[in-house]
């Protein structure tokens, strides 16, 4: 990983801890086709307040369409998760946090791992077009689609590679994801924060809908974004963000050993 000099292209990136908060980490996954130039900020203003932070960079992202189009969302996973550990070895407390499909990556990270919390924005689970459903066998029979696009959007532009296209075998396997995190979201037993975007054409309602139907045993803390679309992190709503994960943090790091808690 890099060291806390803020990256000037996609990369993946670091923040040692310091502080009171020295010992407590945050793992946060960037997006599809995104990088983590999506969530600098956030690990950032993390990073600020003494959290250790991770951020790595997935497989097939920041590079090119035809990168991603190779790899499969187990890489995805495995990077993610292998960053989390990582992280987690060297902390007291390790919570996870993601934005879209970094924050399913988040939740089954939460399902299969001893995580603190999981935070997540916008997190996807299901998918606006229907014919997704088709997409094993249409991904023979087309190569690549137009990428989502959000109208007038009001988020800050990344230069996340050339993803101009997006393969539909990455979104085959954007799919497998999602429907493999529905089935072990009962194993989430780590509280959960999500932020949702009010407006937002990447990920649906129902991904929210089956979030809180299939989350177990605890329902999850919703926070609406007003003013936001998908990419809440470079959008009018980020410093809510910031600022509420920051809190949902502090709230549920054990004090340490010894130290008696606030009443």
């Amino acid at each position: 990983m890099s060291d806390s000099s803020t990256p000037s292209r996609p990369a993946a990136f670091s923040y040692p801890g310091h502080g009171a908060n020295a010992r407590t980490g945050v793992a946060i996954c960037h997006g599809f086709t995104g990088s983590p130039l999506s969530v600098l900020p956030w690990a950032e203003h993390l990073a600020a307040a003494g959290y250790a932070v991770s951020v790595p960079l997935l497989p097939g992202h920041g590079t090119n369409w035809r990168d991603l189009a190779r790899r499969s969302w187990l890489e995805w996973y495995g990077a993610f998760e292998d960053a989390y550990r990582e992280l987690a070895a060297t902390t007291g407390t390790c919570f996870v946090a993601g934005l879209s499909m970094g924050g399913t990556i988040a939740l089954r990270t939460a399902a299969r791992n001893p995580v603190a919390g999981v935070a997540v924005v916008n997190p996807g689970l299901s998918f606006y077009d229907r014919r997704v459903r088709y997409v094993g066998v249409l991904k023979y029979l087309q190569r690549t689609t137009v990428p989502l696009q959000e109208a007038e959007s009001t988020a800050a532009a990344t230069d996340d590679g050339d993803y101009s296209l997006t393969p539909l075998q990455a979104v085959h396997q954007l799919r497998k994801l999602f429907s493999t995190t529905l089935r072990e979201l009962p194993s989430v037993t780590a509280p959960a924060l999500v932020f949702k975007s009010d407006t937002d054409a990447v990920v649906p309602a129902s991904s929210l809908a089956l979030l809180e139907r299939r989350l177990g045993p605890s329902a999850p803390e919703v926070v609406r974004l007003p003013d936001s679309g998908h990419v809440a992190t470079l959008d009018v709503d980020a410093p809510l963000i910031f600022e509420r994960s920051l809190r949902f943090f502090q709230d549920h790091t054990p004090a340490p050993s010894g130290t008696p808690e606030q009443p």
